[in-house]
């Protein structure tokens, strides 16, 4: 909006008014030049307005223009002198340069204005002269800001963008700011006031630099206030004759305000601190400025800093002499028998602070036998002093060890080994200074050695190399390990610390010597499994091709061998190719040794013994895989014509073999073809553990699979006695008994051999045996216990179907069917419950043909026995049982449900191993041989013990097969009853499943599923095609 006229008067005169209040306050020259414009243009204005002259609305218009220009210009500029006057003297030096362009723009603008109003006033020469000198000043004028007032802009803008400064940067920076503020240096106050008055001033600045400056200048101020660092480390001395001089004040550095180490002077014969004046000068240069001398403000012509020789020499002397003075007084005070754990922190500081400041100094401390008291104070006073102290122990010694001698007393007095204590300090402090005290000793490579031999050493600073919680700590546990691996001779015990990498790097990278040094220490090396695994995906295929080359045989072995007894390395090792090279020394090698093929032969049972790894890879140059007939009579070979070890990891390699899911049935196959089994005997009444324990653990897996030929054997060697008698010693090996037994029970023994080798008296071991295994807490049991009840089970079986009366007679003593039951639900081995449901199955069986002979009542007998029929009275009715209907007390340890039975049966029918539901379901089907009443009776209770719906609920589920033919049978027989058929008549999913059983099943599925539908079709009344077809073939 354009100013009136008059409007344009009112300001120009406010702002005229405005300025000429300010006239005596100036701080700064710029605002006090313009000011001395005002009084004339003061002037100007009210002559030009004097009357007669008419209104400034009847001014003429270049008039009245300029008038306007004149109060807008003539406003701004009084802002700004404002600013300069009315600021903080920071505020105007953090914005001078905005400041002088704006009073310079605008006192230019108002003297072309002036120019404007000169040539439009005609009638008054005078005025117009006036106007027109005043118009010329203004364009001349020039404002300027200082190069002092410049240097600290500059400055303050740095701070302005965050840059970090040193203490003597900071110092300058104040100097020159009280400098450019016409403040004494030492006026803190005034000082202080300054910025209190910039913090005022910038309450309403939203400049992220500006409030930067301030923090800044605030926390510059606070350091410079602070008293000067001269600590004299004053021990509290009884005696006065000691007591430590001060120093002069020149001794200090007026940047640092330090004693001075290096004095150096300057042109401006001012003294500094030779790092702090440098310091300073690279501040001037990266601001590209010329350098100055802080105290005076000197611009300075050269740089060069010449050596104050004499004040460094009175420095030296002052410091010579409270060094010692400070030493006497440690030692008095840390050879105290009692102390205060404040005093003893002041001393150690103390003593850091010499031998840091001071390194010429050190030999001082080490005289006075700091050294050993120190030492002394951290091995007999660990726990009184605390963490605090012994880091602070431990400091002080650091920077002792940086002097050779003192280093030697340190090493000599165990100091390597409280450093190591230290590392489980609780305090990250202690630790971080133990840690810098081993990085100093390790610089020599006779400590590295002591470093590594110090017990738990390794282990300790490996973790905290791998500790990333704590940086710090792990990078400098790092640097120590760096240095400890450069000596060979610790290689070994950084890998027995779990620290592998210099080992498998000088394995993979180095010659071959040196690969054959690392590949001996990891043949003899003792290592966690999880180390096995991390060093075998590294160094496999390095060690393999080592197998090729004759010196590196030997040690390349051991340590294949030592990485083959962890599992899952087993993969890692076969991808790497070595099974062609273990055959290879195993049968082609003449010249390799018995020891090279046992360490073989012991690596390669060690692979086998983890099947899914090695039964697809070639085992020989040929390309035979490890389970061919070549490879597998070649391993025969081994069992008559090799050493006892060899021998003994042969038989752990035919079992390892024979036992994987993907290659047992070849395996076994090629074995008893190649007379295996003949070989593999012979062993199992060895004298040596190793071979005898293999090869029963190998026969019983032959035995399995070939139970007529390993019976054959075992009869023609004589053995079957022996295997008796190694069951029943208690000497004889777990293990061995349980594989022993497996044997045994899986032998067709004849009847006569049941009786008359094993007899009841075995029997009733095996039963006694039997019970004594329970499972431990929580359902466990051991590997070995667990085969030994499957084997007891298995000789049990051996029983159930004797006709002896004896054994007879010892089954139902014994209550054989309870023992089996109990079995039922033994965990987590299925094979164990299809054994127990087995041993029910034979023994049901056998107690439904005693039955079968006992069903009949015996007719009364003797003189009375006519009256019987008369008078209807006789002997009570002896109990019977419900099924088979014969005496109870003849039947009940023969009848699965005398012996409740039944329902854990029928509970197996949901268990999820398929061949436990077939010896469940045969074992019920022995309840349903017999037909018309008994057949009736068996359903009944089935039904009661919902056995019935399960039976079908399985049938439903089950897909072609044994399971399906057996279960099909059982449902067949239950639908003859007729109330059964009635029930189920409208059984969708029974029609179903009998359906599909129809259209998949074998041969018998098919039948029994036919006669159901039929039972089914005929109560049901379903017409059509197919039940016309059925009653026509009836």
């Amino acid at each position: 909006m354009t100013l009136s006229a008059t409007a344009a008067v009112e300001s120009v005169r406010r702002s005229l008014a405005r300025l000429s209040s300010s006239d005596h306050h100036h701080q700064f020259e710029n605002s006090k030049r313009f000011c001395a414009f005002v009084p004339r243009l003061q002037l100007l204005v009210d002559q030009l307005l004097l009357p007669p002259s008419p209104s400034p609305e009847n001014l003429p218009t270049s008039v009245q223009t300029a008038l306007r220009g004149i109060a807008v210009d003539l406003e701004s500029a009084a802002e700004t002198v404002s600013a300069y006057v009315s600021k903080s003297k920071i505020f105007v030096l953090i914005k001078c340069k905005s400041l002088l362009t704006s009073i310079q723009e605008r006192t230019a603008a108002i003297g072309g204005w002036l120019a404007l109003l000169e040539s439009a006033v005609h009638e008054n020469p005078d005025l117009r002269k006036k106007i027109a000198d005043l118009s010329r000043d203004m364009k001349q004028a020039e404002f300027i800001v200082t190069e002092n007032e410049e240097r600290v802009h500059l400055s303050l803008q740095k701070e302005g963008e965050g840059r970090r400064a040193s203490k003597a940067v900071h110092s300058a920076i104040v100097m020159e700011l009280a400098r450019a503020l016409g403040i004494e240096l030492h006026n803190y106050a005034e000082l202080s006031a300054q910025v209190k008055l910039l913090k005022n001033d910038l309450v309403c600045s939203n400049s992220t630099a500006e409030r930067r400056i301030l923090i800044s200048l605030g926390k510059i101020l606070e350091n410079w206030s602070a008293e000067p660092d001269i600590q004299t480390g004053d021990m509290d001395l009884d005696f006065e004759e000691d007591a430590q001089i001060s120093p002069f004040k020149n001794f200090l550095c007026p940047l640092t305000k330090e004693v001075m180490r290096e004095p150096v002077v300057l042109e401006s014969s001012q003294t500094y601190e030779r790092k702090a004046i440098e310091y300073w000068f690279e501040r001037c240069i990266e601001d590209a400025r010329d350098p100055t001398c802080p105290v005076t403000g000197q611009v300075l012509k050269s740089l060069e800093l010449k050596p104050n020789i004499g004040l460094a020499g009175a420095i030296e002397e002052w410091v010579n002499r409270n060094i010692e003075i400070q030493v006497k007084s440690a030692v008095q005070c840390l050879s105290e028998e009692s102390f205060k754990a404040d005093d003893v922190e002041r001393v150690l500081d103390s003593i850091y602070k010499i031998v840091e400041d001071h390194p010429s100094s050190r030999y001082k401390v080490r005289n006075a036998g700091l050294v050993f008291i120190i030492i002394r104070l951290l091995r007999y006073s660990p726990k009184s002093i605390g963490t605090h102290l012994r880091s602070k122990t431990l400091l002080a010694l650091l920077g002792m060890a940086k002097d050779e001698e003192s280093k030697k007393i340190m090493l000599e007095e165990g100091m390597t080994r409280l450093a190591i204590h230290s590392l489980t300090g609780s305090s990250e402090k202690e630790r971080e200074h133990a840690i810098k005290l081993l990085l100093e000793f390790s610089n020599d490579e006779a400590y590295c050695k002591k470093i590594a031999l110090e017990k738990g050493a390794l282990v300790l600073l490996t973790s905290l190399a791998g500790n990333l919680e704590h940086p710090t700590l792990s990078n400098l546990a790092e640097e120590v390990l760096a240095r400890i691996e450069t000596v060979e001779e610790n290689i070994q015990y950084l890998a027995a610390a779990g620290r592998f990498e210099p080992l498998l790097s000088r394995l993979c990278e180095g010659s071959d010597e040196v690969r054959i040094r690392m590949a001996s220490l990891l043949g003899s090396m003792t290592m966690t499994s999880n180390s096995k695994l991390l060093v075998a995906r590294q160094s496999a295929k390095i060690l393999v091709p080592m197998l090729a080359k004759e010196e590196a045989k030997a040690p390349s072995l051991m340590a294949l061998h030592n990485l083959s007894s962890v599992d899952d390395n087993a993969i890692v090792l076969v991808n790497s190719s070595m099974l062609p090279s273990l055959t290879y020394i195993l049968f082609e090698d003449l010249d390799a040794s018995s020891e090279l093929k046992e360490l073989a032969a012991s690596t390669m049972a060690n692979v086998v013994s983890h099947p899914g790894h090695w039964e697809l890879a070639h085992a020989d140059k040929e390309c035979h895989l490890l389970q061919s007939k070549p490879i597998i009579t070649k391993l025969l070979g081994l069992l008559s014509s090799s050493s006892s070890k060899c021998q003994a990891s042969t038989l752990r390699i035919l079992y390892g073999m024979a036992s994987s899911p993907q290659a047992s049935e070849s395996v076994a196959s090629y074995i008893m073809d190649g007379q295996g089994i003949e070989k593999t005997i012979p062993f199992l009444d060895h004298a040596d553990d190793e071979r005898r324990l293999h090869a029963c653990k190998l026969t019983r897996l032959l035995s399995e699979r070939f139970r007529q030929d390993v019976a054959s054997q075992l009869r023609s060697s004589n053995k079957i006695p022996l295997l008796k008698e190694k069951i029943l010693d208690p000497k004889t090996i777990e293990s061995e008994r349980s594989d022993t037994s497996c044997i045994l029970a899986n032998l067709p023994l004849s009847i006569h051999e049941v009786t008359s080798l094993l007899g009841a008296s075995f029997l009733r071991w095996t039963v006694t045996t039997i019970k004594n295994y329970h499972p431990k807490s929580k359902g466990r049991i051991f590997k070995s216990e667990a085969r030994m009840v499957e084997g007891l089970l298995g000789l049990l079986l051996q029983f159930t179907t004797s006709p002896d009366p004896e054994i007879l007679s010892v089954i139902r003593e014994l209550h054989l069917m309870s023992v089996f039951c109990e079995k039922l639900n033994f965990p987590s081995k299925p094979r164990m419950k299809q054994l127990a449901a087995l041993g029910l199955k034979n023994l049901s069986e056998t107690g439904r043909v005693i039955a079968a002979g006992d069903s009949e009542p015996t007719p009364p007998q003797g003189l009375c026995s006519p009256l019987v029929f008369i008078c209807g009275w006789g002997a009570p009715e002896p109990a019977r049982c419900p099924i088979h209907n014969s005496l109870l007390e003849e039947h009940t340890q023969l009848c699965l449900l005398q012996c409740n039975c039944i329902k854990p049966l029928v509970d197996l029918l949901n268990d999820e191993d398929t061949d436990v539901q077939v010896a469940a379901v045969e074992a019920l089907s022995t309840l349903i041989l017999e037909s018309s009443g008994s057949l009736k009776r068996a359903v009944e209770e089935l039904e009661r013990q919902d056995a019935i719906n399960a039976l079908i609920n399985l049938f439903s589920e089950v897909r072609a097969g044994e399971l399906q033919e057996r279960t099909a049978w059982m449902i067949e027989r239950i639908i003859r009853v007729e109330s059964q058929s009635s029930r189920h008549s409208l059984n969708q999913n029974l029609v179903r499943a009998l359906i599909e059983a129809l259209r998949h099943g074998n041969a018998n599925t098919k039948r029994h599923a036919q006669d159901a539908l039929t039972n089914l079709k005929q109560i049901s009344g379903v017409s059509g095609n197919s039940s016309s077809q059925i009653q026509s073939r009836r």
